[in-house]
């Protein structure tokens, strides 16, 4: 679909989110306007052509407020301004009206469990224990030795509280110690994050995602958490994975904060909320308990962000999904924090890291098939695979303290290619914040746009083909019983049933349904399909997707 085509669309509905398909745009490293290789707000600008021309909904944009940039943007001095780095509010209006007409809804991150130590609330808590913000951070007395309140400890590193000798006091910080943690147990806290939504609601924005929500809040008995390692285990890269996290996240007051957020939701109707549930244990348990009713819209966990894409994570979440229609999920492949998919996973029973055509196009379909609203990274629909960068590149302080057992994020952060044969691939016309790989340069936003058979054109096809079919965007799922390493399910919505499956290896399948009506392609990839009297005779390639209209369950 053509941008002057979605000039005219229709507006959504007030429950757009439910099945929408988000855009995340790292600013940084999306395009550059003005020339000084960082990517901003007018570089971005002249791009939303390309991603409504793709057929996404809405684009989430990540921090772009103004803030020291020790975390790239989630270390916010300033909730209510745009950092010049990005542009001024006058661009962020002028991005915000053009996304609107051309049908895009926009969402832009908050980060609301932490600010920079830069903000004028922090140096002003920090300068005495008696002041007006006094308690709007976490700050503890010292042991009884001297040494930290805790024994908790940062994601990035050491320990999660720093000491402030004005105070004579620990602060906590869960991430940097540029980053220390809003005391959000204190209500006015709450009440001034809310208000710094409300500027930006009142210009237009059409939600949040929010960001950390673990992180929210604390156990306010400064509890030691317990130990998660067992002896004579190897100590891992990363200390953090050491613990069990009981008390420093996942405080039940979080649901508090939630039910806040939601009501400043409630007082702009047709807005919605994204929460990030970024701690693995029990997250389908949390995702379920910070969306609903006077809840959260929606929420995504890094349920296929980490690890292997395998059979068995697959199932287990469609049975989830199946289990639990009352939640609304999020699904992402990819995102500015973790490997990109497409060097991260491979076929089953194939080493991830080369990726293959085939490949890209079994995770776009099985992405964009689930049930929920999605997310796609930039470049995600070029299918970049990770750039490697040698340590002297690096700018991400997380890859920077542990180099090199772990790279940290900046390979998935690379500037966006645009143009094969431009300068810096057409993401500027300097020298970028972070290099651009050769093996993006075949990969252009020109040298696929023209390309019958490539992956962005694929994923625009998909696109086009998931908005004509509502069961698809909105619709419930039913897990089918199959064998490794095929897939299937069910999408349904009123008359509309689809019959989804997947080859998740590089191995031909063949699989055998019965059914009682007859099947009808509707979309497929490297897959074949012979009715047979009642028998659904289906063989699938290496990857192979096969999507049919049908009206029974099928029967394994």
């Amino acid at each position: 679909m053509q941008a002057d085509q979605l000039l005219s669309r229709p507006g959504l509905s007030a429950d757009w989110w439910r099945g929408a398909v988000i855009y995340q745009v790292y600013p940084r490293s999306f395009a550059d306007g003005n020339g000084d290789g960082i990517g901003d707000l007018p570089g971005l600008l002249g791009k939303l052509d390309y991603i409504a021309d793709l057929g996404v909904d809405a684009i989430w944009i990540s921090p772009f407020q103004r803030s020291p940039q020790e975390d790239y943007g989630y270390d916010v001095s300033d909730y209510c301004d745009v950092d010049p780095l990005f542009g001024t509010l006058e661009d962020f209006d002028r991005v915000l009206a053009r996304a609107h007409q051309l049908g895009l809804k926009v969402l832009m991150d908050q980060v609301w469990s932490h600010s920079s130590n830069q903000h004028p609330w922090f140096l002003e808590s920090r300068a005495s224990r008696h002041n007006s913000r006094a308690d709007w951070y976490v700050w503890a007395d010292p042991a009884p030795d001297g040494t930290a309140p805790t024994n908790w400890l940062s994601v990035f590193g050491g320990p999660a509280w720093s000491w402030e000798p004005r105070r004579r006091q620990y602060y906590l910080h869960h991430f940097l110690s540029s980053q220390p943690a809003f005391n959000l147990h204190n209500p006015v806290v709450v009440e001034a994050l809310l208000e710094a939504g409300r500027f930006w609601l009142d210009r237009g924005v059409d939600g949040f995602r929010l960001d950390a929500v673990d992180w929210m809040c604390h156990d306010p008995e400064l509890r030691n958490n317990p130990s998660a390692h067992q002896p004579g285990q190897p100590i891992p890269a990363k200390p953090f994975g050491m613990q069990l996290h009981q008390h420093d996240l996942l405080h039940p007051h979080t649901l508090e904060v939630i039910r806040s957020i939601r009501g400043l939701q409630d007082e702009y109707p047709g807005t919605t909320t994204l929460a990030e549930v970024s701690s693995q244990d029990g997250a389908f348990d949390r995702l379920r308990r910070y969306t609903g009713e006077g809840m959260f819209d929606m929420a995504y966990t890094l349920r296929f962000m980490k690890g292997n894409l395998s059979h068995e994570t697959v199932i287990s979440t469609l049975r989830w999904m199946t289990e639990h229609q009352d939640s609304w999920p999020c699904w992402s492949f990819s995102n500015h924090d973790v490997e990109r998919v497409a060097s991260r996973w491979g076929p089953a029973g194939e080493p991830p890291g080369q990726p293959r055509p085939e490949f890209l196009r079994l995770l776009m379909a099985l992405l964009l098939s689930l049930r929920g609203s999605i997310c796609i990274y930039q470049g995600e629909e070029l299918g970049l695979p990770e750039a490697e960068l040698r340590q002297e590149d690096l700018r991400d302080p997380f890859g920077i303290a542990f180099w090199p057992d772990y790279k940290g994020r900046d390979g998935s952060r690379t500037p966006m290619p645009w143009r094969r044969h431009g300068a810096h691939l057409g993401f500027s016309e300097t020298r970028p914040w972070l290099p651009l790989p050769e093996a993006h340069r075949t990969l252009a936003v020109d040298a696929q746009a023209g390309e019958a058979g490539s992956t962005l054109n694929a994923w625009r096809a998909f696109l086009q083909f998931r908005q004509n079919h509502p069961a698809m965007v909105q619709g419930t799922v039913e897990h089918v019983e199959t064998p490794a390493p095929l897939v299937c399910f069910r999408r349904l919505l009123g008359d509309e049933a689809l019959l989804c499956i997947f080859n998740l290896s590089m191995e031909p399948q063949e699989l055998e349904l019965s059914f009682e009506e007859r099947l009808e392609p509707a979309w497929s990839h490297a897959a074949q399909l012979r009715d047979d009297g009642g028998r659904g005779q289906i063989r699938l390639g290496p990857c192979g997707v096969l999507i049919c209209h049908t009206s029974r369950p099928a029967q394994g």
